[in-house]
């Protein structure tokens, strides 16, 4: 047995011995691609365990992360702050190794991992993330921006479609840096896959214009090296190295069979594996030769101080381009006065009081923030002409040009939310990307995903109502609010103007530990007068913005284009005599997360009278009104029809919202 089979069935018998002891997992992943791993890691990964943030660290993502424990095995064996007691908690309770990988729990995972396919798209978005940050940063012979991305993936993620849109656009934008590993093992949970999938995989990745290594050995070290120092000098295209591997390798009874994928070997099967592979220890033990041989600290601290020269002679020869470096890339900080313009912009939209789209009003703010902001780097998936995503600074990334800031994502809501993700996980730069609001729930998982992995993205969504009009029920996202605002982690803003419109650009932008939903109208709509501390409050999510003469006895609850139409209805209903106060709420996660005092100002828990009218599905209004107040919503779908005709038969009018609450006083 060769030193680097020893080092590899290392991976394959902690990976076997912590799925057995969890008595849940997958085994035969971890197996199989024990022997690229450890040339990967041990011959070309540029990484340094004692200190997993290094900027210019090579990416690893493990696409297929049911496989979790490979990479809980590699961090651990090549030094990362990974002892072997967490390996020992595989799946349990607050341990570091989640059943799959996941970002911020355990040093050296770079993304979360699990639905399948997307691993792939976050390494598209990391890959073209470096070239961007490279094409706007490195000069002449300084390169403080050079490092790969290399992506573990099986059968599962290349059946996914999110996989193929992010290849598709990955091959466009020649993401040369990208090496992605297919584990073509044949073996899905149903089976082998032949049933159910026989694409030509290498000739799609070919037609995408990726650089294809086909058929190699993946339990062939010579040959596994060969590949990658063929993928590393095609500096183009990205390379998918088609590696054939044996599931499960190692286990007599259960390689290159579905009976490996998903569960523990059982403790007959893990005694076979250990004396096919002739290792000789208990559970858990690995003998120092093999720790020796994994140790990757030296190396990497030896590699991060190579690059700090580098950085300390570019800091020289280019010092504002190195502060600019700093303070975006290695400390991830918004200009110093970046607030103070913001507010300023905020100021100024106010005492405008444009009557403008929601949507208008956002490409505003983006022209506004992008003036401040190198870092922000726009998109649309093929819609900028109805998202207004485009600003004047706005300059497309292409294969031969990476410097710009603006991603022409093309028809692909799922792939461009991933490909976020993976930015936003690199560093450096802050993504947002925009689609019509029905299609959000095309790149659902996406959001939750980085909703998971609190990741700084800003999600556009547009057209956000029945009032868009003739395009009917299909583009009518009557359900979508509150399934984004259900989302854990993610807040969610609908904007009645272009003050609300600017303060949620600045809250989102501002915001490290979670991304944003900006939902804007396609219709006019109306501005309003506020006062300093009205403006101040709409940061608060949910604020008064017309309030009754003494006590109220009736909120009116709104967001975005149906605001209007509720403060219309609220100087109706003072119009005869009753005290009526109006509550403009564009996020309520925002809201729900101020103190009591503020909410209680704003929602007095005494005031039990209460109305929300918003063009969206009405279940749910009930945590603000309470089961015995009254919402002006939708429970059905639209109707394809004008905007104002659809908004007069759903009942959006100041007669049925003035109806409503009178009929609700009364009861």
């Amino acid at each position: 047995m060769s030193t680097r089979q020893h080092l590899a069935n290392a991976i394959r018998v902690l990976s076997m011995d912590a799925v057995q002891k969890a008595n849940s997992g997958h085994p035969g992943a971890p197996m199989g691609m024990a022997d690229i791993a450890e040339v990967l890691w041990n011959d070309f990964l540029k990484h340094n365990p004692q200190n997993p943030s290094w900027v210019d660290r090579d990416r690893f993502v493990l696409s297929n992360g049911h496989g979790s424990m490979l990479i809980y095995s590699l961090l651990h064996l090549s030094g990362y702050d990974l002892p072997m007691d967490e390996l020992k908690q595989f799946r349990q309770l607050h341990s570091k190794t989640p059943g799959h990988p996941e970002l911020g729990y355990t040093p050296g995972v770079e993304t979360t991992t699990g639905p399948l396919g997307q691993g792939i798209v976050n390494a598209v978005g990391m890959a073209l993330a470096e070239k961007i940050l490279a094409a706007q940063f490195n000069r002449d012979a300084h390169k403080v921006v050079d490092h790969y991305t290399y992506c573990f993936l099986g059968d599962g993620c290349m059946m996914e479609g999110v996989s193929h849109e992010a290849c598709s656009l990955a091959g466009t934008l020649g993401l040369g840096k990208l090496i992605a590993f297919y584990d073509d093992n044949g073996i899905s949970i149903d089976g082998h896959v032949e049933g159910w999938f026989t694409d030509d995989t290498p000739k799609r990745f070919e037609a995408y214009g990726w650089h294809v290594i086909r058929a190699v050995d993946g339990h062939d070290a010579a040959a596994i090296k060969a590949a990658i120092e063929a993928a590393r000098a095609e500096t183009a295209k990205p390379t998918l190295i088609v590696t054939k591997t044996i599931i499960g390798f190692g286990s007599p009874n259960k390689q290159a069979s579905h009976d490996c994928h998903g569960s523990p070997l059982g403790l007959e099967e893990v005694a076979l594996v250990r004396k096919t592979l002739n290792w000789e220890y208990e559970p858990f033990v690995i003998p120092r030769d093999v720790y020796a041989g994994w140790d990757a600290k030296a190396k990497g601290s030896a590699a991060e101080k190579s690059w700090s020269d580098k950085f300390a002679a570019y800091k020289s020869a280019h010092p504002a381009l190195a502060a600019e470096f700093e303070r975006r890339v290695i400390n991830n900080e918004l200009p110093a006065d970046f607030a103070a313009k913001a507010e300023a912009f905020i100021a100024e939209c106010q005492a405008k009081g444009e009557k403008i789209a929601s949507r208008k009003a956002s490409q505003n703010s983006i022209a506004a923030y992008a003036a401040v902001l190198p870092e922000l780097l726009g998109g649309s998936a093929d819609l900028a002409g109805s998202n207004l995503t485009l600003v004047k600074s706005s300059k497309g990334v292409d294969a031969k040009d990476a410097s710009g800031n603006y991603i022409y994502y093309g028809v692909r809501e799922f792939g461009m939310s991933a490909i976020m993700n993976g930015i936003s996980a690199h560093g450096g730069l802050i993504p947002y990307g925009a689609t019509f609001l029905m299609f959000y729930q095309y790149a659902a998982n996406a959001v939750r995903m980085s909703a998971l992995m609190k990741l700084r993205n800003i999600f556009v969504y547009t057209h956000d109502s029945i009032g868009q009009g003739e395009d009917g029920p299909t583009h009518q996202p009557v359900e979508v609010l509150a399934s984004l605002r259900l989302t854990p982690n993610l807040d969610t803003w609908r904007t009645a103007d272009a003050a609300e419109t600017a303060v949620s650009w600045k809250s989102a932008i501002e915001r490290k530990n979670g991304p944003s939903a900006l939902v804007f109208s396609r219709q006019n709509l109306d501005s309003f007068a506020r006062t300093p501390e009205q403006v101040a409050n709409i940061a608060k999510g949910g604020y008064v913005l017309v309030d009754s003469v003494g006590e109220p006895e009736l909120i009116l609850i709104s967001t975005g284009s149906e605001v209007g139409v509720t403060v219309k209805a609220a100087e109706a209903l003072k119009a005869k005599g009753h005290n009526v106060r109006v509550v403009s709420m564009p996020s309520t996660s925002v809201f729900d997360r101020q103190d009591a005092a503020y909410k209680e100002s704003v929602l007095p828990s005494h005031v039990f009278a209460r109305v929300a009218v918003e063009t969206a599905h009405v279940d749910f209004w009930y945590k603000y009104v309470g089961f015995d107040g009254r919402i002006v919503g939708m429970t059905t779908f639209g109707e394809s029809a004008p905007g104002p005709k659809l908004l007069e038969h759903f009942g959006f009018t100041v007669d049925n919202i003035v109806a409503t609450a009178e009929e609700l006083l009364e009861d």
